[in-house]
């Protein structure tokens, strides 16, 4: 055989189709494997693939095989690969496959590489470690995070929203109102030790040395909400404060949960241990409406929280788990199973148990601990007080005062957080509400009588002489209904209840008319003796400083006339001194003496006894002197007591101080002023005792006690007043009707004839018996006093009126004076419409004098003081502007108006 014919040696494990691999050359149509570039193809691959430990030159390395052995070779090296020829480098065909490159590692390992099965997908120890480890720090950077961006927030609101405490004038509470939460906050100092470690006994022992938090209290309390559970414990003092008082957020969330605690750790860290704990118990609710301990103490014990004792501090702690079952009065309204007997065993087992740890921890004394084995003395808790009856009255009043006398504004009140003792007397106040209502009760009938016995209304006050204190109001039947303060500004003229004022100016200023005789040279006064006389004659006509008759604005002359067209006094000039004219309220006597003394002085006298300047209108018409100003029941008291402390003038006040958490803020001062000489101001009591003691006042008489008083009615029968004192006490009442209903644009003041079935109503009959009834029980088991002997004054002048041009038919009135004089047939003249004026305790807005109705062609003046020319705007100039005619007096007068004269 020849040589080219010769079949090529078997490679030994090779096989045919190994051999006929090995004969395919580059002729196959197939490229080999690159060489020569990077070295051999075993350099090419990797040696772990098709190198010579593989498929090595010729493959002589593999002594057995096949091709079953190849290519499980193959799959283990990676895959099939192009490779070098059989014969190596230089050996001819291509190899069995393409070697792997090297392997990488996971980051992580699972499922597992090296396993099989089920052991895949079972984590290593070091998978398990590993996330465990970031967990962990994944929660710490999350809490560094969240600890650097929250900051410590400001206190919220309603945390610190207050309502302000009122009290009696002997420091009882009256009510609390004008803020929005019932919550008075203390400072730290003022918080018993008791109160303070019976909550950390009870509630969190480590409060004054951990950070602010409980972490097992915490995950136990996140587990509860994750599972849809409570959230009960896991709260330390400091988060309780921090949910309390700066989250303002009670919900129960995760969320919220995370928001507290990062809050409170930073609370820990930067707010005082003190301040947390003075914060938390002042923003605690503990039941009944109380928010903080002060509310708290008051609430069940009636008294402030420093006062408290061990016992009660460990009660009141109890309520802070829920007062809904630890209150032991019960509050089965809310939930059935909250009876009293059980919420009494409830608390006094928490009670029990908040000692026994105080003692344990060391923060109580057990022989102290020893006296508190039963519930404290707790008192039924209030309804919620509302601002009815004459208690809304009162609280306008004080806060009127206070916002005119302080510093503090309507604003600050209504934030809250003020003690406010005001000098109101619980006793006197019951009292004169009861006087009133049984006068009420007992005669106005507006269902039998609706023409005459509707809008019918009363109002009083009482004030000390000594000290200008208010002791008691009456400002209407109730101050939900009814809304202006009648004991304030009402509009009702005061009548003849003014002419004590006309009295002690002719006294201190003087009279100073030519007609009263040659002894007196111009520009002369001479001081007046109560013996002086004047006339007393009906439709007396009226002379002005020179002699003439005093003519308005339209040349009219001024015809004087008295309560029920009658000349009172000896015919023929009727000469009356001054005593018996008050005795008798003879009008024409008042008017002239007025007009002597010149109405500027006797408009000082009012202003220098205490009436403010705004209340008095018409000031430069004869009517001025008997009473067609009006000012309110207060400054009227205020006023008469100044001639009951002879001559000492104290402004009515309604506050003695104002406190609040950080002390007082406000104390009352008096300021006394010597309106008048004792000899003055004894002189006009002395006149106003023969009043009633035998005059129209008789029905205010006090058996075994001296009385000075005035009756007062006005013309058309409009309003009437007794205004009375003693040496203890000065109180004014007055009855109108006043029509004030909302819809009316006009308030309107009607006449009473016929109202409470009297011909007529005057200051002897319902304002007079009120009077009386109301002093009696006022001054009762109080010493009676007298009031100092009146030392002579001034001289006896004789004032002899001018002729008429033609007389009137008058008789005299008997020595005898009936309180309640009657009526004659003579017609009055109509009756003024009296414009809107409202002169307050504080101020007064008035509208100016009145507009008179001429009466026909005489120009009679008004029986009562009501009628009169209309003023001029230049007289009129300095009686103020625009009143308010509806709301409390808060007008530019009235509670928040105005000012001192």
């Amino acid at each position: 055989m020849s040589e080219h014919r010769r079949k090529p040696p078997q490679p030994q494990g090779g096989g045919r189709a190994a051999a006929r691999r090995g004969q395919s050359g580059p002729a196959s149509g197939r490229r080999a494997a690159p060489r020569g570039a990077n070295g051999s193809p075993a350099d090419s691959y990797g040696s772990t693939s098709y190198g010579s430990g593989s498929y090595g030159a010729g493959e002589e390395a593999r002594p057995y095989g096949g091709r079953a052995a190849a290519r499980r070779a193959a799959q283990r090296s990676g895959g099939r690969r192009r490779g070098a020829g059989p014969g190596g480098p230089n050996g001819p065909g291509r190899g069995r496959g393409r070697a792997a490159p090297p392997g990488r590692k996971r980051l992580i390992d699972y499922p597992r590489s090296d396993k099989y099965g089920w052991q895949r997908w079972m984590p290593s120890w070091k998978l398990v470690a590993g996330l465990f480890i970031g967990f962990v720090g994944s929660l710490v950077a999350v809490a560094g995070v969240g600890y650097a961006m929250v900051d410590v927030p400001d206190v919220a609101k309603t945390a610190i929203a207050q309502n302000n405490v009122y009290y009696w004038a002997d420091g009882s509470e009256m009510v609390r109102t004008g803020g929005e939460i019932n919550r008075q906050i203390l400072n730290y100092s003022d918080i018993p030790r008791e109160m303070r470690y019976a909550v950390i006994s009870q509630e969190n022992k480590t409060f004054e040395t951990d950070s602010g938090i409980d972490v097992k209290g915490i995950a136990r309390a996140v587990f509860n909400m994750a599972r849809g559970g409570q959230t009960q414990g896991g709260s330390t003092i400091t988060q309780q404060y921090v949910k309390n008082a700066m989250l303002d957020d009670q919900s129960q969330t995760i969320s919220r949960k995370f928001k507290e605690i990062f809050v409170a750790i930073k609370v820990g860290a930067k707010v005082p241990k003190k301040q947390i704990m003075a914060g938390y118990l002042n923003s605690a609710y503990y039941g009944r409406g109380a928010y903080g301990l002060q509310a708290a103490s008051r609430a069940y014990f009636n008294k402030d929280a420093k006062d408290l004792n061990a016992g009660e501090c460990a009660f009141l702690a109890a309520m802070l788990k829920g007062a809904t079952y630890y209150d032991p009065a019960g509050a089965t309204s809310i939930d059935p199973s909250a009876t009293p007997e059980d919420n009494k065993r409830r608390a006094l087992t928490q009670m029990q148990d908040t000692l026994d740890k105080m003692v344990k921890y060391g923060h109580l004394s057990a022989a102290e601990r020893a006296k508190y084995t039963t519930l404290p003395k707790w008192q039924n808790p209030r309804s919620n007080t509302r601002l009815s009856g004459q208690i809304g009255y009162l609280v306008d009043l004080a806060k009127a005062y206070v916002i005119n006398n302080t510093d503090i504004t309507a604003d600050d009140l209504q934030r809250g957080g003020y003690q406010i003792h005001t000098t109101f007397d619980k006793k006197k106040v019951q009292e004169l509400e009861t006087a009133v209502t049984k006068v009420r009760q007992a005669n106005i009938k507006p269902k039998e009588r609706p023409k005459t016995d509707t809008y019918v209304q009363f109002g009083g006050a009482s004030v000390d002489p000594k000290t200008g204190a208010i002791e008691a109001i009456y400002g209407g039947e109730d101050a939900t209904k009814h809304f202006t303060n009648n004991a304030d500004a009402t509009g009702a003229q005061v009548g003849s209840t003014f002419k004590p004022f006309v009295l002690a100016a002719a006294m201190r200023d003087g009279v100073r008319n030519p007609h009263l005789g040659p002894t007196q040279g111009p520009g002369e006064r001479t001081l007046v003796s109560p013996k002086s006389r004047y006339s007393g004659k009906n439709k007396l006509k009226i002379k002005t400083y020179d002699g003439s008759v005093w003519t308005n604005e339209k040349g009219e002359e001024w015809l004087q006339r008295n309560d029920g067209d009658e000349s009172v006094g000896s015919p023929p000039d009727y000469m009356i001194d001054l005593r018996e004219a008050m005795r008798q309220s003879v009008n024409s006597v008042y008017v002239q003496l007025g007009m002597d003394v010149g109405l500027d002085k006797v408009k000082q006298a009012a202003l220098d006894a205490g009436l403010l300047r705004n209340s008095l209108t018409g000031t430069t018409y004869p009517s001025f002197s008997i009473g067609i100003s009006d000012p309110s029941a207060i400054r009227m008291a205020g006023a008469y007591a100044t001639f009951a402390a002879s001559g000492k003038q104290n402004d009515p006040y309604s506050v003695t101080k104002v406190v609040n958490q950080d002390g007082p803020v406000y104390t009352h001062r008096s300021a006394t002023k010597q309106a008048f000489t004792a000899k003055v101001a004894d002189n006009v009591t002395d006149v106003l005792k023969t009043v009633v003691d035998k005059g129209t006042g008789t029905h205010a008489q006090l058996p075994g006690r001296e009385v000075a008083g005035k009756t007062g009615t006005t013309d058309g029968n409009k309003s009437a007043w007794f205004v009375g004192y003693t040496p203890q006490l000065s109180t004014a009442i007055s009855m109108f009707r006043l029509d004030d209903d909302a819809s009316n644009k006009q308030r309107q003041f009607l006449e009473m004839y016929g109202t409470g079935d009297q011909e007529k109503i005057h200051g002897a009959s319902f304002p007079a018996e009120i009077w009386h009834d109301y002093m009696l029980q006022a001054l009762k088991g109080e010493p009676a006093e007298s009031f100092p002997a009146p030392q002579p004054i001034g001289e006896v002048v004789h004032a002899a009126p001018s002729p008429t041009p033609t007389p009137t038919v008058t008789r005299t009135q008997s020595p005898t004076p009936t309180p309640t004089p009657t009526p004659s047939a003579t017609q009055t003249s109509p009756s003024p419409t009296p414009t809107e004026s409202h002169c307050g305790f504080f101020g007064c807005a008035d509208n100016g004098g009145q507009t008179g109705d001429n009466g026909g062609t005489d120009n009679n003046g008004g029986a009562n003081g009501g009628d009169f020319p209309s003023p001029s705007s230049s007289e009129t100039a300095d009686a103020g502007g625009t009143g308010n005619s509806r709301g409390n007096g808060n007008g530019n007068g009235g509670f928040f108006g105005g000012g001192n004269p």
